[in-house]
């Protein structure tokens, strides 16, 4: 049998004269002299065992990165017998699926010699014209030319943040802030300071305070990060009073606003709200997305920026991925010219607000002891758990009960929220949706039996449900 062992023992034995055995033992021989194999640069030495020899190699910025508390939840919560009111899905068997094949062989017989090739790292130019007319419900006027085209509205997110953030500069972000959000920002070691949010959205005077604060202390403050619509997690929206308050006290401060707006045009009843980045074109970074509005899967999304910034995202866009998915815009696009997408709007908006209306009436039936946000559109509500409940130690038992959520923590980046769980309701129909609540109220039920008997959550806080899948919602 051959010795293999890690110590530089050669291949011995009756086969040591066999090709792969040579090219063992001659490997041996160079690594013993050199320290490592030609053209690979040696791992660091270590004592005992190390499951990762590469540990001291890799850049500060890497120790920083962790799983999302969402990605951990997917492999259990997708099983069909588990009820999720976890994942941010849209629900895609709303699409005429049938028109989009039709899209997707045009896409094919009449573009593919173009969308089957490198493209622009800008963006199509025909795609950034429509993606004009998307944004012009919610009163911004912009030239094709401020448009950047991203691998969905996360890639300008991560974008955005490497060419402004260096480590320690300061992210304020809203008191909870979107999961993807804050893993961008400790990916890139900003320093997250949060601030309140209420039933009207951020808080000015919240807002200003913490700036004053900040100045004072002397630390520098890059940009203002938020969700002003069916904010995720909290479901609220920044109101149209407080808007200009806060691009002021922004513009007074010489903080950049990024304003990142997936949910603006999914209002059950009421229209679109005029975008920050309408009300200020120098002083607002505006994201946008197709994820939402259409489907996920072809990963488009946009950023629209002040010129300078603008040419610093293309550079970095094509320093990262050379160009997005011509593939993909080619499709939206089509999909754009050829199909009643805003008739597809509609129609989803009255689709998740039937959704959202079977969760409230759920919630108010089953968890009157529970408060939470009632959303005017979006996918999402904020539950605050009766007193004394830790959502993150009592998953792993309402996933024992077949009922899934995320658990505050996950939206704050110093892990506090424990108190609350984010509950979605694009997904399951009206009536997975309030039986997945059902199983959630005996779960809560029999927690707080518990913690008056002992006091405190009996837990299993730290417990981790492995998941091989993102989510990105």
């Amino acid at each position: 049998m051959p010795t293999t062992r890690s110590g530089g023992c050669a291949w011995s034995g009756p086969d040591a004269d066999k090709p792969l055995a040579r090219w063992w033992n001659t490997r041996k021989v160079i690594k013993s002299s050199t320290g490592a194999e030609p053209g690979r640069v040696a791992p660091p030495e270590s004592s005992g065992t190390r499951l990762d020899p590469w540990l001291d190699a890799y850049a500060d910025r890497a120790h920083g990165m962790r799983a999302s508390e969402i990605r951990a939840l997917f492999a259990v919560a997708s099983r069909p017998e588990v009820v999720s009111l976890a994942g941010g899905m849209p629900f895609l068997d709303g699409l005429p699926m049938e028109i989009l094949a039709d899209v997707a062989r045009r896409v094919i017989t009449e573009h593919g010699a173009m969308a089957l090739q490198y493209g622009s790292a800008q963006g199509d130019p025909t795609l950034r014209e429509q993606i004009l007319d998307v944004m012009r419900l919610e009163g911004i006027t912009a030239h094709p030319d401020d448009v950047v085209v991203t691998t969905g509205s996360q890639q300008a997110l991560d974008l955005v943040t490497r060419i402004f953030i260096n480590p320690g500069d300061v992210v304020v972000a809203e008191a909870p802030s979107y999961v993807g959000a804050l893993g961008v920002f400790g990916a890139y070691q900003a320093d997250v300071v949060h601030v309140p949010l209420d039933e009207a959205g951020l808080v000015p005077e919240s807002f200003e305070a913490a700036l004053v604060r900040l100045k004072s202390e002397g630390r520098r403050v890059k940009f203002l990060y938020t969700v002003p619509n069916f904010h995720n997690p909290a479901g609220v929206t920044l109101s149209l009073e407080r808007r200009p308050r806060i691009l002021e006290i922004a513009k007074r401060f010489g903080v950049l606003v990024l304003e990142d707006n997936p949910y603006g045009l999914l209002g059950f009843d009421t229209e679109p709200l005029p975008a920050l980045r309408s009300m200020d074109d120098e002083g607002v970074i505006y994201l946008g997305s197709f994820s939402k509005t259409f489907a996920p899967g072809y990963r488009v999304g946009w950023a629209v920026a002040p010129h300078a910034v603008r040419d610093k995202l293309v550079l970095a866009s094509e320093s990262a991925i050379l160009c997005p998915s011509n593939a993909s815009q080619v499709a939206i696009s089509t999909y754009l010219s050829t199909c009643d997408w805003l008739g597809q709007i509609k129609a989803y908006r009255e689709m998740y607000r039937e959704r959202c209306d079977a969760m409230l009436g759920a919630l108010a039936e089953h968890l009157p002891d529970a408060t939470w946000t009632v959303p005017e559109g979006g996918f999402y509500t904020w539950v605050k758990l009766p007193a004394g409940l830790d959502a993150k130690a009592m998953l792993p038992r309402a996933v024992t009960a077949r009922v899934a959520y995320v658990p505050g923590t996950a939206f704050y980046a110093d892990g506090t929220g424990q108190d609350h769980m984010r509950l979605s309701f694009c997904y399951p129909t009206p009536e997975r949706i309030r039986e997945g609540v059902r199983r959630l109220a005996g779960v809560i039920g029999a927690e707080a039996e518990l913690v008056s008997i002992f006091g405190t959550t009996v837990g299993e806080a730290d417990r981790t449900i492995e998941s091989p899948r993102p989510d990105l919602a």
